[in-house]
């Protein structure tokens, strides 16, 4: 009977962790595609291989998390070890993100899983949950996260942007067939179809090229150190892309492994490789949903926008990895959007609300979830 319980054990972990990825892991990239920057493909390739570092990472750099995230001081001990708890918590979990994500909403594994945690040990145990742990420990640094992180990309932005200016380096929107730059003009200048009426009589434009492969990109000219400035953006762009990826593997493979290693039931380098296999295949099957969502509805961005959006957001990802504080990955890349949004005075208002709306029923979701599961099961 126990080998079939670890085997439904194993297979609700590798259900959160596909859940994860195909919910999360074109996030850190969704800049780079948002902005032209490169495509779908490109983008989703790179998320791959960062996001793969990064859970590869959390032996050594988020241990602290997977302490956390077995339930420790939120839920009594006794109920921990029940072989129940961890299958009702990752499928409750897992259910949750996964609707999200056919919803098109980018929401936050960590939220899910602490509410998992939260109903089904709340169920389970005769004397309750930690109520002063799971505010304190868990549900505090969530909402400080996005806060914090749309605060600083507001404020950073328009220092980098003045940065920019005070080294000439002009912002340009080029118009573009596949990798070749056709013509560039002044950014006030941004559609394909101006660029089109305006373009000299010399340029032609087939028109199933136009249809499938052309577009426009805001990028920017001059040169610093002797450097083009549209490459160095974009070289700067593609590392705090691959940052975000590898912040997110790392915060979130660990509190996935923590299902597997409750009771000290799997051996744990195993369960951190398979979580990260499981992770970077529901992103290569599921991500183009999310892709669209955060890449191109929420807000208008140019690279350098993106790159400080980008920044902020692995930033502070790996800081809190690294000290084992549980910030949801989702919720600081939005909060940086957001905040970019709001500097330029162009952020989707609709969108917006979509997305705080499943933010706020995330957590009650994977609790509804997590107690019925856990009830479902018997403890």
């Amino acid at each position: 009977m126990e080998t079939v319980f670890l085997a439904f054990i194993f297979l609700a972990a590798l259900f959160l962790a596909y859940a994860n990825g195909a919910n999360d892991n074109f996030k850190g990239v969704a800049t780079l595609y948002g902005s032209n920057t490169t495509n779908y493909k490109r983008a989703l390739i790179w998320a791959t291989l960062t996001t793969a570092l990064g859970s590869l990472m959390t032996l050594y750099l988020a241990s602290e998390l997977i302490i956390v995230f077995k339930g420790k001081g939120l839920v009594p001990e006794n109920i921990i070890q029940m072989q129940n708890f961890p299958l009702a918590v990752g499928i409750g979990a897992a259910l949750t993100v996964m609707l999200a994500t056919f919803l098109n909403l980018p929401v936050s594994t960590t939220h899910a899983l602490i509410g998992a945690l939260a109903g089904a040990g709340w169920i389970a145990s005769e004397t309750g949950i930690h109520w002063e742990t799971l505010s304190r420990a868990y549900f505090l640094p969530l909402v400080a996260g996005p806060l914090l992180s749309l605060a600083l990309a507001f404020i950073i932005y328009p220092l980098f942007k003045n940065l920019r200016k005070k080294l000439k380096i002009e912002q340009e929107t080029c118009f573009c067939i596949g990798k070749k730059v056709i013509m560039t003009a002044p950014s006030h200048a941004v559609t394909k179809e101006g660029f089109i009426s305006n373009s000299p009589e010399s340029i032609t434009f087939p028109e199933a090229v136009i249809t499938n492969q052309a577009y426009c990109r805001s990028s920017y000219s001059g040169q610093v150190a002797g450097v083009s400035a549209r490459s160095l953006l974009d070289g700067l762009h593609y590392l705090s892309s691959g940052l975000v990826c590898f912040s997110r593997g790392l915060n979130d493979t660990p509190k996935i492994v923590a299902l597997l290693l409750i009771g000290s039931r799997f051996d744990l380098n195993l369960s951190i490789l398979i979580v990260g296999i499981a992770m970077v295949t529901g992103g290569l099957i599921h991500s183009k949903r999310i892709a669209v969502t955060m890449g191109r509805k929420v807000t208008e961005m140019n690279p350098g926008q993106a790159f400080t959006a980008n920044l902020v957001t692995g930033i502070m990802v790996l800081g809190a990895s690294r000290i084992g504080v549980p910030v949801s990955t989702t919720h600081v890349s939005c909060g940086s959007i957001f905040g970019i949004g709001a500097a330029n005075k162009k952020i989707n208002l609709k969108i917006l609300s979509h997305i705080l709306l499943a933010w706020v029923t995330t957590l009650p979701i994977g609790f509804i979830l997590g107690l019925t599961l856990m009830t479902v099961m018997g403890y």
